[in-house]
């Protein structure tokens, strides 16, 4: 590397430069006692933020996620717990995202498991071997993991599986879970590399298994195989289904339906055309299960898909990068909402897609829309999100963003392949695999 240093004469000039900015000298007077995160933000447009809308679908109290990344799971279930609330006309309920939890985690070191013996002959250097060592078994997921555990192990109200301490503060867990898997993926790659035969190697990683599901029920408590499911409806009428399986609720309650939505990203990278299908290698949690998979397209047809979704009355699971242009305290997204160059200096607008290709931004949260305003053209200017985070103020936990944050930060959003019109028939393509690292397989947590 030839690099060139800084010169004592480049810095006279980048000092010279400073001294002659008024604005520059200001800043350093403001920001050298006030956060940087409360100066940046721009009271007007925070004004200009009206949470109202044209299209808005009363839907239940947002819940609490708590200390963990289980968002996809929260928004998972507030997509389904609205679909069984019409069914059995209560106000509020909510289906157990710590069962879905636990088999996912469960499901995925079985997962990393086979990921760590299907590349074993790969060196350690491998950027493959890489990536599965450095993602272990996190709290994050995407849509069809969801619908994968969904699949096998059913669903059940959070009645019959609450939280416990470990399933709402999940880092102490997580990082113990992680080593142990560290050390048994390490365990199995030197056994394969000793010449271990492969019904060997699948007997050890049985044994590891036994003990995690050991651990996994001490931290959740154990699964339960039966429960009896009750309610008051709105009515004041009391329910009581006696003996139901996880399994049975599923069916009664949901029968296949999410087989039926398909999760549209907006990518717009040279390397993803749009209409094409994609997947992720070594993404997913159910050894056997179904691929991650999507259909890129471009932003103004995914969000004509949303807002039809909307339209009919049902809320949209959605994945984004909350962290961009976000004020937590009036819940808002703004994409011109934070002055960041009056304030700074500095220029930081980046077109979306060179924010995938240079690790400036990707979806890393998963919420609800429940609503969206129309402007008199019929193009959405404002949308409402539920998000997983508690039912605080202002707004009762609900969030509000632009249409051009929007735009600019969301990447994902699940519909009824009903709404894509003549364009279901891509979902049957065969779909382009990306590499582990790509940002499309980045998880919500």
């Amino acid at each position: 590397m030839n690099a060139q240093p800084i010169s004592d004469e480049d810095l006279k000039v980048f000092d010279g430069a400073y001294r002659a900015d008024p604005v520059r000298r200001a800043m350093t007077d403001v920001l050298y006692r006030c956060k940087l995160d409360d100066m940046i933000h721009n009271p007007q447009r925070a004004r200009e933020m009206h949470f109202d809308f044209s299209v808005d679908i009363p839907t239940m109290k947002c819940a609490n996620q708590k200390h963990s990344g289980r968002c996809w799971l929260f928004a998972a279930t507030n997509c389904l717990r609205e679909k069984l609330g019409k069914q059995i006309n209560v106000e509020q309920l909510e289906l157990s995202q710590s069962w879905l939890a636990f088999w996912d985690k469960f499901e995925r070191c079985n997962f990393f498991f086979e990921s760590v013996l299907d590349t074993a002959a790969l060196p350690v250097s491998d950027r493959t071997v890489h990536h599965i060592f450095t993602n272990r078994v996190e709290d994050g997921g995407q849509w069809d993991m969801f619908v994968n555990i969904v699949d096998k192990y059913g669903i059940v109200p959070k009645s019959a599986y609450p939280e416990t301490e470990q399933s709402s503060d999940t880092s102490t867990e997580n990082d113990v879970l992680g080593q142990y898997l560290r050390k048994c993926g390490a365990l199995l790659r030197r056994d394969a590399a000793s010449g271990t035969d492969l019904k060997t190697l699948q007997t050890e990683k049985t044994a590891f298994l036994s003990k995690i599901y050991s651990f996994l029920v001490s931290c959740y408590g154990e699964p339960c195989k039966t429960f009896d499911f009750e309610y008051v409806d709105k009515d004041k009428k009391y329910h009581l289904e006696r003996d139901l399986s996880p399994v049975s609720f599923r069916d009664k309650y949901f029968g296949d339906l999410l087989h039926d939505y398909i999760s549209l990203i907006n990518a717009p990278t040279a390397d993803k055309p749009y209409d094409r299908t994609y997947t992720v290698k070594y993404l997913g949690n159910v050894a056997g299960g179904n691929s991650v998979l999507y259909l890129n397209l471009p932003i103004d047809e995914l969000k004509a898909a949303v807002i039809r979704q909307l339209q009919d009355g049902e809320v949209v699971w959605f994945g984004s990068d909350c962290s961009k242009c976000r004020d937590r305290k009036l819940h808002q997204w703004d994409h011109k909402g934070l002055d960041i160059e009056l304030l700074t200096g500095l220029d930081a607008d980046i077109s979306k897609a060179d924010s995938l290709d240079y690790c400036q931004s990707a979806m890393n949260h998963a919420m609800v829309i429940t609503g969206v305003n129309l402007d008199a053209g019929g193009r959405p200017n404002r949308w409402k999100i539920e998000n997983s985070w508690g039912p605080e103020d202002p707004n009762d936990g609900y969030y509000m963003a632009t249409d051009g944050w929007f735009d600019q930060f969301v990447y994902q959003a699940v519909v009824h392949k009903k709404y894509l019109g003549d364009k279901e028939k891509l979902i049957e393509q065969k779909p382009i695999e990306l590499e582990p690292w790509d940002p499309m397989g980045t998880l919500a947590d």
